[in-house]
């Protein structure tokens, strides 16, 4: 796997996912983070987009997943948001973080987030 990395970190969206009925009525945010593994030394020595990954796409693509059609489980959330990454051909491997803020626990906590990493077999 490629040392190299392309993180997006702290992309905002609102989805409706969630276990309990409240949750896909009323929809909260959710918070995402993910990190791509890909060699980027074809990019730079190009200077050339078309050999990387372009993460306003992407940001865009993973917005979508999250704003989609709800799940009950984050863990799936993240799935689904992996496999985005990993549509991108250059990529060899993907860390992705599901943040969910105000997640219904009856108790003061900072955040509640599920990572996952994949890779291409």
């Amino acid at each position: 796997m490629s040392a190299d990395r392309i993180a997006l970190k702290g992309l905002r969206a609102r989805g409706r996912h969630g276990v309990l009925a409240a949750e896909r009525e009323l929809g909260q945010e959710f918070v995402v983070d993910a990190t791509l593994f890909l060699d980027t030394a074809p990019a730079a020595a190009g200077d050339d987009l078309a050999k990387t990954v372009d993460y306003g796409e992407l940001a865009q693509d993973l917005v979508e997943v999250v704003e989609g059609e709800p799940v009950e489980l984050i863990e799936t959330l993240a799935q689904r948001l992996a496999d985005v990454c990993l549509a991108r051909k250059l990529v060899e491997a993907v860390e992705v973080s599901v943040h969910k803020p105000a997640a219904p626990i009856p108790l003061p906590f900072g955040d509640v987030v599920v990572t996952i990493e994949r890779s291409r077999p």
